[in-house]
């Protein structure tokens, strides 16, 4: 049978991922039709899953999978914003920048194919394309450690990439302010509020025996730990208070009286994790009220007609964000701790962040001198939530971006930026005071406050007068010129700007931003060049 003869299905679900990755190039070279079939978004997505452990759970990617796979094979991790508690994981720091580095610079992890990036509080976290987990910062930074000290101690100091030698690999990862969760290979939940002692929750309503009770999402608020389940619980605990945060400040006093369980690190830089088992029951969050059901959302009718259950959590200062199956938002709170928790809490729906009619009677969208068009279909597919803010978003060209803090009740109305709107924005990040949006492109826009360079829009003693991220006016340009406390703080950036990853001696070719993340005041990205590669097509001249 000849080649062409050959159903497009069986192409694409059994010859093409068995074929080398060179054999596809090969054959989509050869004519029109093979070069369509052998571009397809899906076969190159699921060949990112499979070759390079990515699995773009942090983004709405929908397209660009082939760039992205080539990309993937050298990417680059940059990090900005402020120094202290070791948190961008330099060897060195460019000199005369003061507190912060106000650009994108590089971090290093020699051996290892980074796919996944976090930020902490004070700190950032890694996934390899193995599931190893790489950190440096410091998880705690409200004190600090003897150098004499192993990483038991919650105020030690990675001031470079430190592996987290775990037993199974790692597969999402989530920072509240001062502790960690991560998601591993067997659906097991790992806390850390030590880089050296994580624990898993034992309990039987994280049975992963069971697809009711098995985990689908670990989520950090500010200073409580969350879970979404495969049926749609949430579960919420508390690792500093209540009966977790006791039982494990028990077990971290026992440990150091044994003297055994320091972590202390090895001389090639692995952290020898003492893993340990916490058998403690979280609290179950109350579940989602009945909902309306929502128009002109692009569901199919069998979608329509399945049961409204939640997807997706979004946790953030002691209130969770919910999103539904059909593209409902809905907030929870007061979580600040275990005794307030108060099981009469329901959750709020919030219908001028999921609904049609309300997202397009919003007053930008209705003040001609914004340019904005109002949106004739809606789903909200994703949200992101830190510190007081949260985003819900849907995707695609015309992609729709609200924001909302901790205040925002069924009432009220969102905030809209106007340029953010239909950018084909598949991520957003949220740092304290600075924000970022991700585009299906690479592009990586950010605003918000200066936060010791958090912003990564350059120098700005070296920007242009009234550039995003410099100086308004000639006076204060020269002020901070001759400053010897370091440069003034700029004014805060309001429209979203490009952040540029060639600054620096060696500034390689285009460079395609593929993940973003944010926390405290510094922000870091994972990058491609999208000229990378030994295969054809995929040549490096970075």
């Amino acid at each position: 049978m000849p080649l062409a003869d050959i159903p497009v299905e069986l192409f694409l679900d059994n010859l093409l991922p068995l074929a080398d990755v060179r054999d596809v190039l090969s054959l989509g070279s050869t004519d029109r039709s093979f070069a369509a079939l052998c571009a397809d978004e899906t076969f190159w997505k699921r060949k990112c899953k499979e070759d390079f452990n990515f699995t773009s759970q942090e983004t709405a990617r929908q397209s660009g999978w082939k760039n992205l796979y080539r990309g993937l094979r050298y990417p680059k991790i940059f990090v900005w914003g402020q120094r202290a508690n070791g948190r961008l994981g330099l060897k060195t720091i460019p000199k005369g920048l003061g507190v912060g580095i106000p650009y994108p610079i590089e971090v290093k992890i020699p051996g290892s194919r980074i796919v996944s990036l976090v930020a902490g509080g004070m700190s950032f976290h890694a996934v390899d394309s193995e599931g190893s987990m790489f950190v440096w910062g410091t998880l705690n930074g409200e004190s600090q450690s003897l150098h004499s000290e192993g990483f038991s101690v919650k105020y030690k100091t990675a001031s470079e990439p430190h592996r987290l030698l775990m037993p199974n690999p790692i597969r999402t990862v989530s920072c509240g302010r001062l502790h960690t969760m991560a998601l591993d290979s067997k659906n097991h939940i790992w806390t850390f509020v030590n880089w050296g002692r994580p624990f898993r929750l034992d309990s039987p309503m994280l049975d992963c025996s069971l697809p009711e009770t098995t985990p689908m999402q670990a989520e950090s608020g500010w200073s409580f730990s969350s879970i979404l389940t495969h049926s749609g619980d949430i579960l919420a605990f508390w690792p500093f208070s209540g009966q977790v945060g006791r039982l494990c400040d028990e077990e971290n006093l026992a440990m150091d009286e044994w003297g055994t369980c320091h972590a202390y690190p090895t001389s090639d830089r692995h952290i020898p994790c003492v893993t340990w088992t916490l058998r403690a029951d979280p609290l179950r969050i109350p579940p989602i009220p009945e909902l309306p059901e929502l128009n002109d959302t692009g569901l199919s009718q069998e979608e329509r007609s399945k049961r409204t259950t939640l997807i997706k959590i979004a946790a953030f200062d002691n209130h969770i964000i919910g999103l539904t199956n059909k593209g409902h938002v809905l907030k929870f709170g007061d979580l600040s701790n275990e005794k307030s928790f108060d099981r009469t809490t329901r959750w709020q729906y919030l219908e001028n962040f999921s609904e049609l009619s309300k997202v397009a009677s919003h007053p930008a969208f209705r003040d001609e001198r914004s340019g904005l068009t109002a949106p004739t279909s809606l789903r909200i597919t994703h949200i992101t939530a830190h510190f007081e803010t949260f985003v819900a978003y849907s995707t695609g060209s015309s992609s729709i971006i609200l924001m909302g803090d901790v205040h925002t009740n069924k009432d009220s109305q969102p905030k809209v930026i106007p340029y953010l709107q239909n950018r084909g924005v598949i991520s957003t990040v949220l740092g304290d005071y600075h924000y970022g949006a991700l585009t299906a492109d690479g592009q990586l826009l950010t605003w918000g406050q200066y936060s010791h360079g958090a912003l990564g829009l350059g120098i700005p003693t070296e920007l242009p007068l009234g550039a995003p991220g410099g100086y308004a006016t000639e006076s204060q340009l020269s002020q901070s010129r001759r400053s010897q406390w370091g440069p003034l703080e700029p004014p805060s950036v309001i429209l979203p700007s490009q952040v540029h990853f060639n600054h620096g001696p060696n500034p390689g070719g285009r460079r395609f931003c593929f993940a973003a993340t944010a926390a405290g005041w510094h922000m870091g990205a994972l990058v491609a060049c999208l000229e990378v590669g030994s295969l054809p097509g995929f040549e490096c001249h970075c």
